[in-house]
């Protein structure tokens, strides 16, 4: 039975991922702090007999040692996640994601890890230059955040180098879907947009609306872990979305139109950071991991939906 660490398995993504591992048949040890994570999302396969939780920094080495011992891949999803957050604070978006992500890879290789699966993010590529992204265009971040999955990255592919230690880096475009928190200041647009809509309200986009994104359904996203852990890759960064250009008044327009509902969206100020045009070439994923997105933009809407109509 393969055995992994899910760090920020109480997230979006890692519990999620977590979930389809143990469907998978893996033993899966999970660690979260629940700063952005919520315990809510672990619930479903909190007393899964192969799964086990422990509340635990992955900046303390000490600590996730253990947690390590004995597993043949680690999958790094915590990091603190908000652009705009990391813009009034980047000492902690820093301090997490930097500093994080080298004692994750330090004691991964001290322990004796096969495979290391770092989130990343297109963040890193700024709003200029050609669409879509590709990997070997040069990164220029526009945010602490984004500088901080700049260096996140070249960590992990440095360490495919220096060590006995294979490493992939999966840089996430959009990812939506069920338990993404539509809650608080720097809710993610998707979520965010739902959750208004289903309380009556309009949903409020920030700038004029053309802005675009590459959104991706999280059962996608968690494809593309399982199959970096699982294939013959190190030292590999890929694009993970869909490969397709979204602008948020098509995305408020067909959210709308599947709640059935006559809500004009209210349009704010552009927030510091945010990036003007976003989408990916994902062909590199497709020849390294086999990855192809299977989920539509409008069915994962359709299924996202159906869930926070659940909660």
């Amino acid at each position: 039975m393969p055995t992994a660490l899910v760090t920020g398995v109480a997230g979006f993504i890692g519990s999620n991922l977590a979930e389809a591992l143990l469907d998978r048949g893996y033993e899966v040890r999970g660690v979260d702090t629940f700063v952005t994570g919520r315990r809510a999302n672990i619930e479903s396969f909190r007393d899964h007999p192969e799964f086990t939780f422990q509340e635990v920094d992955i900046r303390d080495g000490e600590a996730i040692d253990p947690l390590m011992r004995g597993t043949d891949t680690v999958f790094h999803q915590a990091a603190a996640v908000s652009v705009e957050s990391s813009v009034e604070d980047p000492i902690t978006t820093s301090d997490s994601n930097c500093v994080g992500t080298a004692t994750v890879l330090d004691t991964a290789r001290r322990v004796d890890v096969d495979t290391v699966v770092v989130a990343s993010s297109a963040a890193l590529y700024g709003s200029g230059g050609d669409l879509p992204k590709v990997e070997s265009m040069p990164s220029s971040p526009e945010s602490p955040y984004g500088l901080s999955k700049q260096y996140t990255e070249a960590l992990a592919v440095q360490a495919s180098q220096l060590y006995a230690l294979d490493t992939v880096a999966l840089r996430y475009f959009n990812v939506f879907g069920p338990r993404q928190d539509p809650h608080g200041e720097y809710a993610a647009v998707i979520p965010a947009f739902i959750d208004r809509v289903l309380d009556g309200e309009p949903p409020v986009i920030y700038g004029d609306g053309e802005q675009t994104r590459d959104f991706v359904f999280v059962e996608d996203v968690v494809r593309a872990n399982i199959a970096a852990a699982e294939a013959d890759a190190s030292g590999v960064v890929c694009n993970i979305a869909r490969g397709a250009e979204t602008s948020i008044n098509d995305l408020a327009e067909t959210l709308t139109d599947l709640l059935d509902v006559d809500l004009d969206p209210v349009h704010q100020a552009p927030r510091p950071g945010d990036i003007r045009h976003s989408y990916a070439d994902i062909s590199r994923a497709r020849d390294e991991l086999g990855y192809a997105p299977q989920v539509s933009f409008r069915e994962g809407l359709e299924r996202t939906i159906e869930y926070y109509r659940k909660q």
